[in-house]
C-alpha cells in the first residue's frame, strides 16, 4: 500500500467506525504499542473531523500479557490511568497495525479489562493478514492480505519511520 492508499484506507475506516458506532459520544479509540497507537491516533484526528468532536484515544502496552513471554507472573502489575482515558462502560476499539495470529489481541483484552469494564469492545486493523491460532476476528479491516508463514507485513507510518507504506517482505531466515 502506498501513503496515499493507507489515507484512503483509514478515511473509510473512520467512517465505518462512526456509522457502526452512531456517533462518537462514548467512543474511545485504545490503541496497541507501537504502530496500533498512531493508528488510533490518525482515525481519532479523522473521526472528530467527521463528527466536529474531540474523540478520546489511549494507549495500551500489553509486553506484560504477552502468552510468549516466560518472566512474567501470574499477574502483571497495571498503573492507574495507563491507557490514559477512561473506558469503563464505554465502547472502546482496540486499534492494531497487522492482526495475525490473534495472541497480541488477546493480550490487549486481558490488559484492557484490567483498566475497567467498557460496554463493547470491537478491533480495528489497518492490515488482516490470516493464520489466526485464536477465535478472533476485527469488526474493522483495512485490508485483507493473504500471505504464506514465510513471508511478513511491514507497515510503516512517517511518525517512526520516515516513511508510508505496507510492505509484503518474505523472512530471510
Amino acid at each position: 500500500m502506498s501513503a496515499s492508499e493507507i489515507e484512503r484506507t483509514l478515511v473509510r475506516l473512520a467512517h465505518e467506525i462512526v456509522e457502526k458506532s452512531n456517533g462518537c459520544e462514548d467512543l474511545v479509540l485504545v490503541g496497541i504499542k507501537r504502530r496500533g497507537v498512531l493508528l488510533a491516533e490518525r482515525l481519532g484526528h479523522l473521526i472528530a473531523g467527521i463528527e466536529r468532536r474531540p474523540v478520546a484515544t489511549g494507549v495500551l502496552d500489553i509486553q506484560l500479557y504477552r502468552d510468549d513471554l516466560a518472566t512474567v507472573g501470574a499477574r502483571p502489575v497495571v498503573t492507574p490511568g495507563a491507557i490514559g482515558t477512561e473506558i469503563e462502560g464505554r465502547d472502546v476499539v482496540l486499534c492494531d497495525d497487522v492482526l495475525y495470529t490473534g495472541r497480541t489481541v488477546r493480550a490487549a483484552l486481558d490488559a484492557l479489562f484490567d483498566h475497567g469494564r467498557p460496554r463493547r469492545v470491537q478491533l480495528a486493523v489497518l492490515i488482516d493478514r490470516g493464520h489466526r491460532e485464536l477465535p478472533i476476528e476485527a469488526g474493522y479491516v483495512g485490508r485483507r492480505v493473504p500471505t504464506s508463514s514465510r513471508e511478513i507485513i511491514e507497515v510503516k507510518f512517517r511518525e517512526v519511520d520516515n516513511d508510508e507504506q505496507v510492505l509484503l517482505v518474505e523472512r530471510t531466515d
